[in-house]
This record gives C-alpha cells, structure tokens and sequence, in this order.
C-alpha cells in the first residue's frame, strides 16, 4: 500500500506519494518563521516536531522546547488528525512550504486560497502538481 498526501488549494487539487513532510511559513503579524514535521499513519496526520524562530503573540514555544541554533524546537503530543485546514490570510507575504524528499510547492498564497491537507483514501490518486 502506497502512503499519498492529497491536497487541495483553492480550486486545484493533488497528490503526493509520500508519508513524510513538512510545512513552513510566516506568521501573519510576528512575521516569524514556523515549521512542522508531519507524518502520515493510519490514524491520519501526526505532528512529529516543531521549530519556531523566536516567540511572540500566539507563538510561544511547546513544553519542553530546546533552543538551537536560534529555532525553538519542540516534539509535540497532540494526537493524530484527520486533516489540516490552512486558511491563507494574504498577509504575510506568501503561502505554506509543503515540502518532502522530491522538492516543495507554495500552498495557499493568496487571500482565500484555503487548502486542505489529508491522507489519501486508499486508491485515490489525483493530479500531481
């Protein structure tokens, strides 16, 4: 069984064979880099870990957080999810970095380009990027 990522962005839809990634971004007001390293289980998504540049409103470093190399990092407890929901603001200069082994695509750049991150259903294949 093949592990795949589907997302739609807006009105564009696909999908990634992979069961690792990440997501990067801005914060809209602390204009503060975030990331997040995912993986895909049975049980849906799963935070792995997270690195913040710095703290501020609604950026406060997790429990246990470690400061390197300037990042806060952190492995979050939070159970599994079925979906992330990204609503894209349009402030902060540009979208989520969906990135895995085979490279990167900007999600959600604009005002109202909304995306929506599962794991695929078994046999779903769409449009790869």
């Amino acid at each position: 069984m093949t592990t795949s990522v589907c997302i739609v962005a807006g009105a564009k839809a696909m999908s990634f064979a992979v069961s690792l990634f990440s997501l990067a971004w801005t914060h809209s007001v602390q204009k503060t880099e975030w990331q997040e390293d995912w993986t895909v289980t049975p049980a849906g998504l799963q935070l792995m870990a997270a690195r913040v540049k710095g703290s501020g409103a609604g950026m406060d470093p997790g429990d246990g957080a470690v400061l390197k190399d300037g990042w806060w990092e952190w492995q979050p407890a939070n159970p599994p999810v079925s979906d992330l929901r990204l609503a894209a603001s349009g402030m902060t200069g540009g979208g989520w970095h969906f990135c895995h082994a085979g490279g990167c695509a900007e999600l959600g750049a604009k005002a109202g380009e909304d995306v929506v991150i599962r794991p695929c259903p078994d046999g779903e294949t769409l449009k790869q990027g």
